[in-house]
C-alpha cells in the first residue's frame, strides 16, 4: 500500500469537489472527536448533536464567521469549493448554504492534504468557540 503522506498530486491541482470529499471526512471526525472528549454520552445523543454541527446550514454560517481569519490562499480555496458545481442537490438547506458548506469542506480538505494540522485545529477551534457563544445566547 502506498504511503499516504507521499503526495504525487499537488493540492492546488486537486478539484475543489475532491478537496471537499476529503474535508467532509476531516470535519466530521473533528466534530465527533470534540463531542466524545466533551462528554461521554449515548451514541444516539452524540449523533443528534453531531448532525446539528455537520449540516450545510451550520457549516455555511461557520464559513461566514471564520472568513475574516482566512489567508488569501485559504479564501481562494474556499471560493473554489463554494463555486464548484456539485452533481447533487441539498436534501436539507438552501443551495447557497450547500455551496458555502462545500467551500468550507474544500478548505478543510486542502489544509489536511497539505499537512497543516495546526491550522485545521485552529479553524475548528474558532468554529467550536463560535458555536458555544451562539448557544449561550
Amino acid at each position: 500500500m502506498e504511503n499516504i503522506t507521499v503526495s504525487h498530486t499537488k493540492t492546488d491541482e486537486i478539484s475543489p469537489l475532491t478537496l471537499a470529499f476529503v474535508g467532509d471526512g476531516v470535519y466530521d471526525l473533528l466534530v465527533r472527536e470534540y463531542l466524545v472528549r466533551k462528554a461521554n454520552r449515548p451514541v444516539g445523543e452524540l449523533n443528534k448533536i453531531k448532525v446539528s454541527l455537520v449540516n450545510c446550514k451550520s457549516q455555511a454560517e461557520f464559513a461566514k464567521q471564520i472568513m475574516p481569519s482566512l489567508t488569501e490562499k485559504e479564501l481562494s480555496v474556499y471560493k473554489r469549493g463554494r463555486n464548484a458545481a456539485p452533481k447533487c442537490t441539498p436534501k436539507n438547506g438552501s443551495v447557497a448554504d450547500y455551496h458555502s458548506a462545500t467551500g468550507l469542506e474544500a478548505l478543510f480538505g486542502y489544509l489536511h492534504l497539505n499537512g497543516e494540522k495546526d491550522r485545521v485545529d485552529e479553524l475548528f477551534s474558532m468554529i467550536i468557540h463560535m458555536e458555544s457563544l451562539n448557544k449561550s445566547h
